[in-house]
C-alpha cells in the first residue's frame, strides 16, 4: 500500500511517500520536512511533487493519505487539511486524519510516561500527555506553560523548553510516525474519521450580531 504523508501543524512542513506492508512498520520511500513557519502554503505542494518525483510514483499510484489533524495553528494546519482533502478528493482515495501530537509521541517510544508540547502561538502551548506504553492519556489541549499539569512527568518532547524542562526529540511529526499510527486503519481499509482539524481555541472573527438600535421604538 501506497500512503502520503503531510502535516502542517508545526513549524515544520512535512511530506513523505511510504509503502505499508501487510505487517510491519512503514518504508519510507521519500520525504521533504522543511521548518519555516510562514511557508507552509508555498513549500507543502512543491514538497509533495518532490517526494513522489524521488520516489518515481505517480499520484495516480496512491492508496490513501495520512494528514496530521492538528493540534496546530489555523494559518498553517488549514494548508495541509485542504490538500489532503483535495487530494483525496481529486484521486478518489481515502484520507485519514491523525493527531499530531500521537504522531509525535510514536516517534518518542513507550517505556515511561511521556508529555508532548507544540508551539501555540500567542505565549501557549498544545500539549497531551502519554502513558508508559505509549498511548494517550489526556489531551490534546491548549494552554499557557504554567497551566501545564507537569506531575508524574519523565520525558518530554517537542517543544518542551516552554516549561522550562529538558526537550527530547521529535520537535514535529514525520511521515513514517504519522503513517504508523493510522496503520491500523489503513490495513482494515476502515472508513477514515471526518477530516476536523484541531484548532482547540475559538476563531478570532465572528458572525457581527444584529444592528442596535439608535432611535427609539
Amino acid at each position: 500500500m501506497l500512503v502520503l504523508a503531510v502535516d502542517t501543524a508545526t513549524s515544520a512542513v512535512v511530506a513523505g511517500l511510504a509503502r505499508l506492508p501487510v505487517a510491519g512498520g512503514p518504508e519510507v520511500l521519500a520525504e521533504r520536512v522543511t521548518v519555516n513557519a510562514r511557508a507552509h502554503g508555498e513549500l507543502l505542494m512543491p514538497s509533495v511533487s518532490d517526494v513522489t518525483a524521488s520516489a518515481g510514483i505517480s499520484l495516480r499510484e496512491l492508496d490513501a493519505v495520512v494528514c496530521g489533524a492538528g493540534p496546530g495553528p489555523f494559518t498553517g494546519l488549514r494548508v495541509g487539511m485542504v490538500s489532503a482533502a483535495a487530494l483525496g478528493d481529486g484521486l478518489g482515495i481515502p484520507v485519514y486524519p491523525v493527531c499530531s501530537l500521537d504522531a509525535m509521541a510514536y516517534r518518542a517510544g513507550a517505556g515511561s510516561s511521556l508529555l508532548v508540547v507544540t508551539d501555540a502561538r500567542r505565549r501557549e502551548v498544545y500539549w497531551a500527555r502519554y502513558d508508559a506504553a505509549g498511548h494517550r492519556v489526556d489531551g490534546p489541549h491548549v494552554d499557557r506553560p504554567d497551566d501545564v499539569p507537569l506531575d508524574g512527568m519523565t520525558r518530554v518532547a517537542g517543544a518542551g523548553e516552554a516549561l522550562g524542562l529538558p526537550v527530547a526529540p521529535p520537535r514535529h511529526p514525520d511521515p513514517a510516525a504519522l503513517v504508523a499510527v493510522a496503520a491500523p486503519q489503513l490495513r482494515s481499509h476502515a472508513p477514515p474519521g471526518p477530516l476536523t482539524p484541531l484548532y482547540l481555541r475559538r476563531p478570532d472573527a465572528a458572525v457581527p450580531g444584529p444592528a442596535k438600535r439608535v432611535t427609539p421604538a
